[in-house]
């Protein structure tokens, strides 16, 4: 009889964590809530992480990685911008969508912290931002989006119009059903590209 395969303790206690700082918040909690949720030995914890810190630390590195390098595969492809911006959006949607709390971990406790824990993080926090405004400036160039916007201040604009999105679902201040998230999808994209797009001359 195969033997079971052994048990990843580290991401037990990183799943554990995702659960605790979603419903106590980051602040609020100790290590041994993480210990116990996770159903392992307090001092487990501490064998694997230094501090509730580092659990963050770790859980948002983890997710912003994934999401620069969707931003950077998108931009790969060879298709119109709107459909790339769609793309970007579709992924940190669905992300929500997949895994509602670690989402809420990320925007309440990171990047709209940016007095604390967030600051910490601004220089990947930027990285997206310029990873989209790449794309912006791309289409630029290419005469299909307006050359009188800067290509930072919408990718700002862009990135900001998703995350506070999130926050309505995190905050449950607006529906979030199956088809509420593909409608903001549409909404979104269809709004910051139809700004940015170069108008028709009359």
């Amino acid at each position: 009889m195969a033997k079971a395969p052994p048990i990843d303790r580290r991401r037990q206690i990183l799943d554990a964590a995702i659960r605790v700082f979603a419903r106590q918040g980051f602040h609020a909690c100790r290590v041994s809530d993480i210990a116990r949720e996770a159903g392992v030995a307090y001092g487990l914890v501490y064998h694997y992480f230094d501090s509730k810190d580092q659990v963050l630390n770790e859980l948002f590195v983890e997710r912003w990685s994934l999401l620069l390098g969707a931003i950077e595969q998108v931009d790969a492809r060879p298709i119109p911008p709107r459909e790339k911006l769609d793309a970007v959006a579709g992924f940190i949607i669905d992300s929500y969508r997949h895994d509602p709390e670690l989402m809420k971990v990320i925007i309440v406790e990171v990047t709209r912290a940016a007095n604390s824990f967030g600051r910490t993080h601004l220089p990947e926090i930027r990285q997206a931002y310029e990873l989209i405004a790449k794309i912006v400036r791309e289409a630029q160039d290419q005469g299909a989006f307006r050359e009188d916007v800067d290509a930072q201040f919408a990718s700002m604009w862009f990135y900001g119009a998703i995350e506070q999105l999130l926050s309505g679902w995190v905050f449950e201040l607006i529906p979030g059903e199956d088809g509420d998230f593909d409608r903001a999808r549409v909404m979104v994209v269809d709004t910051i590209c139809g700004g940015l797009e170069q108008r028709p001359r009359g």
